[in-house]
C-alpha cells in the first residue's frame, strides 16, 4: 500500500514487522524515529493493529500509520483506524505526536488526510474521542472537520459523516 502524502507529512501504513518494532519500542537500524517516538499511545495503536491482524487479518488500508515529516523522514507520531469499517461503514480513529511536534498543526494535517482517505474509500462516518481535559486533541478534531456529538463522565465524542452526501448524489 502506498504512503499518503500531505504538504509536510508522509503517512506511512505500518506493516506487521514495523508495527511489532513500534509496539516493542525497538527500532530497526533503518528506522528514523524522532526522540520520544514511539510514545505510549503509538505502542498501544501498534498493538491494537497487531491484535486485529491476528484475529481477523490485516485491515489495511484501515490499519495503523506512522506520521513522518517530509523534510527529514523522521517518525513523529502515529495515527490510524481502530479496524476496518463496521456494517454501517463507520470507522474510529486515533492519533498522537511526540511532544517536540506539538503545536505545529501536524496532527490536524495528518487527520485531515486520513479523513479524506476514508471518505474516498466509501466510509460513511469517522468517529473519535478524547479526554475532557485534552483540549489540544479537541482542537485537532474540530480543525479537521469533526464535530462534538456527545460526552460522558470520561470522554468527549467527535464525528464527521458523509452519509448525507451519498443521499444527495
Amino acid at each position: 500500500m502506498d504512503d499518503l502524502v500531505t504538504e509536510r507529512l508522509v503517512l506511512h501504513p505500518l506493516s506487521v514487522l514495523e508495527a511489532e518494532r513500534v509496539a516493542a519500542g525497538e527500532p530497526d537500524p533503518e528506522d528514523r524515529w524522532a526522540p520520544g517516538y514511539p510514545a505510549e499511545g503509538d505502542m498501544v495503536g501498534a498493538r491494537r493493529y497487531l491484535t486485529t491482524c491476528a484475529i481477523t487479518g490485516d485491515p489495511r488500508p484501515f490499519g495503523a500509520y506512522e506520521i513522518r515529516r517530509r523534510e527529514d523522514g523522521r517518525a513523529i507520531g502515529g495515527l490510524g483506524f481502530h479496524g476496518a469499517p463496521d456494517d454501517d461503514l463507520r470507522v474510529t480513529v486515533g492519533y498522537g505526536l511526540v511532544p517536540s511536534a506539538h503545536g505545529k498543526g501536524y496532527a490536524s494535517e495528518a487527520l485531515r488526510e486520513l479523513l479524506r482517505f476514508a471518505r474516498a474509500r466509501g466510509v460513511s462516518a469517522v468517529l473519535g474521542d478524547t479526554d475532557h481535559d485534552n483540549t489540544a486533541s479537541q482542537r485537532v478534531m474540530t480543525a479537521a472537520g469533526m464535530r462534538l456529538v456527545g460526552e460522558d463522565e470520561h470522554l468527549k465524542y467527535y464525528r464527521i459523516s458523509w452519509a448525507d452526501d451519498r443521499r444527495a448524489g
